[in-house]
């Protein structure tokens, strides 16, 4: 998102009190022992959203200056990728803002403020391999079949999820469901994840199932848009940290070891 790549809409600031005049769920979320609500808004991302992907490492992408600011559904789309994208990348400090225009000629002012500060010096240069995965995958965690909101811990070796998870928010949050990883940012997007399966039943029941897959009528076990299920995490990640209750890497079917991977837990 360097901004000498933008249309002159497109701003990116580093101005904490810009991201005052949002009406989200910002201010309930516990960035200190990286909790993360599954949804800034009264929606969670959705597979649809992962699909409508025009994402760049260097910058947004000319189709994606024009899909932001697009008053159809393709822009509502785009719009609520961006936002969590914002949100997985920049540090509290730094917002994004642009402007739109709705079919009836209603001007958008919009500022998108960052949060968990996975990749902050992306206003500055463009992703390198830990920001574009890290990135993908904090996407892919927040990702709910069903838009429901749920609040999740989210850990990983990774900084700056790589803290010790504090005692009670292990005890709040003891169910890991499973972790994700993959790369938004290649000419072949790919998201991966997998279940822990002693607590699929915890997932689904908490309408979380994009690690563990959904059980449709006829039983069988369908996966979440673009993510898919690899299986199970003791199969491809191996056991848990014990220390921080997360995966420390995880064997992707096509590239090998990664460990630029989100782990999360439930209640």
């Amino acid at each position: 998102m360097a901004t000498g790549c933008m249309a002159p809409e497109l701003e990116l600031e580093a101005h904490a009190e810009e991201t005052e005049e949002l009406d989200t769920s910002a201010d309930a979320l516990a960035s200190g022992n990286a909790l993360s609500a599954n949804a800034l808004t009264a929606n969670a991302l959705s597979a649809n959203a992962l699909s409508a992907n025009a994402l760049s490492a260097n910058a947004l992408a000319p189709e994606a200056a024009s899909a932001l600011t697009d008053p159809g559904e393709r822009g509502d789309l785009f719009r609520t990728l961006v936002k969590y994208t914002v949100s997985c990348a920049l540090k509290e400090s730094q917002s994004f803002r642009f402007s739109w225009t709705d079919r009836a000629g209603a001007t958008h002012k919009e500022v998108y403020p960052g949060h968990l500060g996975l990749a902050p010096r992306w206003d500055r240069r463009p992703l390198d391999k830990e920001g574009k995965q890290m990135v993908s995958a904090c996407l892919a965690a927040h990702t709910n079949r069903y838009g429901v909101s749920v609040l999740v811990s989210m850990r990983s070796r990774q900084t700056p999820l790589c803290h010790e998870v504090e005692d009670d928010e292990l005890d709040e949050y003891p169910h890991v469901e499973g972790a994700f990883w993959g790369n938004l940012f290649t000419k072949t997007p790919y998201l991966r994840a997998c279940y822990n399966t002693a607590n699929v039943d915890v997932s689904r029941s908490a309408k979380r199932d994009c690690a563990a897959g959904h059980v449709n009528a006829d039983g069988e076990i369908e996966g979440c848009g673009m993510i898919e299920i690899v299986g199970s995490c003791k199969e491809s990640c191996g056991k848990l940290d014990r220390s921080g209750e997360y995966y420390k890497s995880c064997d992707d079917p096509e590239l090998g070891k990664t460990r630029y991977i989100i782990t999360t837990a439930l209640r």
